[in-house]
């Protein structure tokens, strides 16, 4: 096998290439990669069907070309390989659908010998996944190369060729059929993720409508500024979605931007898949690849290289590109273009891969000799790069180092996280467990008292017991509560409010005498319906009475009232008491004034307030000096 490249300048076909050489070879395969207008490849492949009319010829637009060494744009390279032990056959397909597209191309042209098959496609209406997977249901084995067509980063119209025929949509493919090709696939991704995860919200196939609650359009602009935003898909390129599919790093760039905000991927991304973005590891790009490709196979005998490479990847580092290209063109003449999504073949499975260099190694001489790593190294000479390249270079160590310790900034987080809520859980747990055995002896107390009242009726010392049992009770009561409250029933019911609360004030009135103060209770009707959870109710109530007993100056009176007005019930407490200082923090977990005067842990009235917010009870706390009053309004009674 032998391959010629050619780079068409100024001059005509005949004056560049010397048709002689290849007149008499029965199996020629032509490559056209040309980064003009439509009509000049015309042309071209005119010429060339009839000067070997024995040829294969395809052919695709670029964002690039490669002729050995040299990349260059908006030029036309013209690769033209002959084999001895292979036999070529090409089809072209233009259905609407991409998947059948891909299928039919198979149906067609995978046999029991073909060793590869090298597929271009449209660059803007195929949908490069579902090709792929459409081939992949004819045959999983046979290595799958090539790449989806580009037009200079203008994202209006790619074109595709086979023989004299030129295609604007659809697919053209060649199968090298041979018992001796050998053929080994090889790709560079280099490009690293970076930041936090995110996931995809909605999407459908390859056009995505929100990420992490964000419209991707508003996700680019957050990560990556306006500029970019509003430059897409063109600069947002070279910053690919990057996820994780059959072991290999996936990356999936902006090809199309919508009105509403969603944004349009080259290859499909999957509802609940985690991304991150993703930026171009120059450090790594820079690394010799001919090691870091092909570790297996020895590709000092390789007779052609040709590579499908991401345009990302000549934009990102167009000073530098060279340096990834150079060291196959050493070996073997090297040819290919800059695609908008590569095609890529790995244990049965056909990806499509962006921000990817591809690269297919073939011969047909005798190479099952292991490979020597020591036979392709590159010159260890230093590789002269510019200031911006240098830059660059710096800028993504930065990047990943910083990137890095973030990474291990998290897992610690992560870990101290895990730490602090296994101690809460087990707080938890423990305070559960304390409640619920609280429960039984306080049950037996309160029934052993009233059953010795029954019996040799009531007891001055029984008395203080009892008063102290009470407020125990209710601190149980709202420790039970917010141990529970999300397995509380929300279930409401119509309460009489005149008759819940005549109970309560009855239940503590024992309490309140031991304080040295007394309840009045007055309505402003028999009888206050109001539709309600009854565990909320009595945390509200019980908490409101207990600290008016709590801080009601002595041998005064606490004055409970339910009013109407209009449709609304205020329940209202008030008392002579010391002044309420802050009556902004008195809701706060554990705050408390007078500390010096009562116990307690500070949490009732915190209680309160948020059972109100979750219920929409109005709340207003009115003090001045040895006064305080407290209003509820609940709304909407009947």
């Amino acid at each position: 096998m032998k391959t010629f490249n050619y780079t068409l300048k100024q001059q005509s076909l005949t004056e560049l290439i010397d048709f002689s050489l290849f007149k008499n070879e029965k199996s020629v395969l032509i490559q056209v990669f040309c980064g003009s207008k439509k009509s000049i490849l015309q042309n071209i492949i005119n010429t060339l069907i009839e000067e070997l009319p024995q040829s294969i010829c395809i052919g695709s637009s670029t964002d690039g070309e490669i002729n050995n060494d040299q990349v260059s744009t908006k030029k036309t390279i013209i690769s033209i390989s002959v084999f001895k032990n292979t036999s070529l056959k090409t089809y072209f397909v233009k259905n609407k659908d991409s998947f059948k597209n891909g299928y039919d191309l198979a149906k067609e042209l995978c046999q029991e010998d073909t060793k590869l098959l090298i597929t271009f496609t449209d660059g803007a209406k195929t949908n490069g996944e579902a090709f792929l997977k459409g081939i992949e249901a004819v045959n999983n084995t046979v290595p799958v190369s090539g790449g989806m067509a580009g037009d200079n980063a203008n994202f209006k119209q790619t074109f595709i060729s086979s023989q004299d025929k030129i295609l604007t949509n659809g697919a053209v493919a060649v199968a090298l059929n041979s018992n001796t090709l050998k053929a080994q696939n090889a790709y560079n991704f280099n490009w690293s993720p970076i930041g936090i995860e995110h996931t995809i919200d909605k999407v459908k196939d390859n056009r995505v409508y929100e990420i992490s609650g964000m419209k991707p359009l508003d996700f680019y602009e957050k990560y990556l500024g306006e500029y970019v935003a509003k430059a897409l898909p063109a600069t947002g390129i070279e910053f690919p979605l990057i996820v994780k599919r059959n072991n290999l790093p996936i990356a999936r760039a902006v090809i199309k931007k919508h009105k509403d905000g969603s944004l349009s991927f080259a290859g499909n991304l999957y509802k609940g898949d985690v991304v991150k973005l993703g930026f171009g590891n120059v450090e790594l790009i820079m690394n010799n690849p001919v090691e870091s490709l092909f570790e297996h196979c020895n590709i000092q005998k390789a007779e052609s290289f040709f590579i499908y490479s991401c345009m990302a990847r000549r934009r990102y580092m167009p000073s530098m590109i060279d340096i990834e290209i150079k060291p196959f063109s050493d070996i073997a003449p090297t040819s290919g273009f800059f695609t908008y999504g590569e095609f890529y073949h790995k244990d049965g499975h056909n990806e499509l891969l962006n921000q990817t260099l591809t690269i297919v190694a073939l011969s047909e001489e005798d190479c099952n000799e292991s490979f020597d790593k020591n036979s392709c190294e590159i010159s260890n000479e230093t590789t002269s790069i510019s200031e911006h390249a240098r830059s660059l270079q710096a800028l993504t160590h930065l990047i990943q180092q910083s990137s890095n310790d973030y990474n291990d900034q998290s897992k610690e987080l992560e870990k101290g996280k895990i730490y602090a809520q296994n101690l809460l859980n087990s707080q938890k747990q423990f305070l559960k467990h304390a409640v619920h055995e609280t429960n039984t002896p306080l049950s037996i107390i309160m029934g052993n008292i009233e059953m010795f009242e029954i019996q040799h009726g009531k007891n001055k010392f029984l008395s203080n017991i009892e008063v102290a049992l009470k407020n125990v009770s209710s601190i149980y009561d709202d420790l039970s509560y917010l141990i529970k409250k999300d397995q509380v029933n929300e279930a409401v019911h119509e309460i009489d409010l005149v008759d819940f609360v005549r109970s309560r004030i009855d239940f503590f009135s024992q309490s309140a005498i031991k304080f040295k103060s007394t309840f009045n209770f007055k309505a402003s009707n028999d009888e206050i319906i109001i539709n309600f959870n009854e565990t909320k109710l009595q945390r509200i109530v019980d908490n409101n009475l207990t600290n008016a007993i709590k801080y009601t100056l002595a041998n005064e009176v606490i004055y409970v009232s339910l009013n109407i007005i209009n449709q609304d019930c205020n329940f209202i407490i008030e008392s002579k008491s010391k002044q309420i200082l802050d009556q902004q923090k008195i809701f706060e977990e554990y705050y408390r004034e007078e500390t010096n005067v009562q116990e307690g842990f500070g949490l009732g009235l915190n209680l309160v307030k948020r059972i109100c917010s979750e219920e929409n009870v109005g709340i207003q706390l009115q003090s001045g000096e040895n006064w305080a009053s407290f209003t509820y309004t609940f709304k909407e009674i009947k």
